[in-house]
């Protein structure tokens, strides 16, 4: 096996007994550290101090990874133009921080006679990101409610301004 002692130096490939014969001189431990290696690798440590450096690398790292969330946005069929941008701005700050979106269009009574109205605003919603977005979910009917799943591209989003769409009159 191959030894390392505690200041990180090589001490070369060593058979077990001489290596735990080096560690115990040392009054210090031998630790196997990746025994998939050919030959495997073993670092001559404390033991007590290597395991809390080890839960604290790992803690570290746990704090550090960024779990993503599904944001959810809703609407209904008769939402106003302007209503719909701010919703917009809102999804794209979402896509921005990472996370996915939830994209939910809730019919309301006779409105769903008319389904092809929902999908015609998803079809909207969906143009208007462009390819700033990659549509995770196809828009999907399940009782009174529209969903598609969105996320980001990678490709810096347009900014949804507050006239798009609006009438100058």
């Amino acid at each position: 096996m191959r030894v390392i002692d505690e200041d990180g130096k090589q001490l070369g490939v060593l058979s077990k007994d001489e290596a735990l014969g080096l560690a115990r001189q040392r009054e210090l431990d031998l630790v196997e550290i990746s025994p998939n290696a050919d030959p495997p690798v073993c670092k001559i440590v404390d033991w007590g101090k290597f395991n809390y450096q080890r839960t604290k690398q790992l803690q570290k790292n746990r704090k550090q990874a960024k779990t993503l969330e599904m944001k959810q946005i809703r609407f209904g069929l008769k939402i106003g133009v302007h209503d719909l941008t701010i919703k917009m701005r809102q999804a794209a700050k979402f896509l921005e921080a990472g996370h996915k979106v939830k994209v939910t269009l809730v019919y309301r009574g006779r409105e769903q006679a008319h389904r092809e109205i929902g999908y015609q605003l998803a079809q909207r919603i969906i143009e208007d990101f462009g390819d700033t977005i990659i549509v995770d979910q196809q828009p999907q009917l399940a009782g009174k409610q529209l969903n598609f799943v969105i996320r980001s591209s990678g490709k810096k989003p347009v900014s949804i301004s507050k006239e798009e769409g609006e009438d100058n009159a």
